[in-house]
């Protein structure tokens, strides 16, 4: 199966508060599968949107990237409408109650598990930095990355607020993410895709530029 065959796309607008401060934002949301079944990745701000491109599939679960809040506000609307758990690593727990304080997520994700959705296999990759329990998701079938907020178009994502880490952040992207085929294309949690091809030249700028 082709990447643009397993791959859909949506892009739902926002905010997303932290630290005190909210930003309009907007957030790209992947859905991953066949026309039977999809994973949703980062359930962002229109529920009714994300919805309507899931169709009648059966949603294997609603999979967030990271904790934050334009990253996991449709998360139990989602998984409640379809019956699908929610997916986290449990470092983002201080994060995930700022939204949620009286929900928790149904599952966790841990490096090296495989989450499977209309026969793509998913690899979760643990890239704290961003936040303390980042994950990206490698479709080695797919030759595609989906990195959340851990790696961007132009560089790392943002370090400057609470539970994030520069110096934590430029380990992960090199050590899981630069390792990646050149060709994996990377599709990010805002903006424009890339590929690790055309990021991982960067490294050194990225440290000398800092957070």
């Amino acid at each position: 199966m082709s990447a643009s065959d397993a791959i859909g796309h949506l892009v739902t607008s926002g905010t997303f508060s932290l630290d005190g401060g909210t930003w309009d934002v907007d957030n790209n949301v992947w859905l991953v599968g066949d026309a039977n079944e999809v994973l949703v990745i980062d359930a962002a701000h229109d529920a009714d949107a994300i919805a309507a491109a899931v169709g009648d599939r059966r949603v294997v679960a609603v999979v967030c990237t990271h904790a934050h809040d334009d990253h996991v506000n449709q998360a139990p609307a989602l998984a409640d409408r379809f019956g699908a758990p929610i997916l986290l690593n449990p470092a983002e727990a201080p994060l995930w109650q700022m939204t949620w304080p009286d929900r928790k997520p149904d599952g966790e994700l841990t490096d090296g598990d495989v989450l499977r959705a209309g026969g793509i296999e998913l690899r979760v990759l643990q890239t704290p930095g961003h936040s303390p329990g980042s994950s990206c998701l490698y479709a080695p079938e797919l030759s595609v990355v989906f990195t959340g907020d851990t790696l961007f178009n132009g560089g790392p994502g943002a370090t400057g607020r609470s539970y994030s880490s520069f110096d934590t952040i430029v380990e992960s992207i090199r050590t899981k993410l630069l390792t990646l085929p050149a060709d994996t294309e990377v599709r990010t949690g805002h903006g424009d895709s890339t590929r690790i091809g055309a990021e991982s030249p960067h490294l050194e700028e990225w440290i000398t530029r800092g957070s």
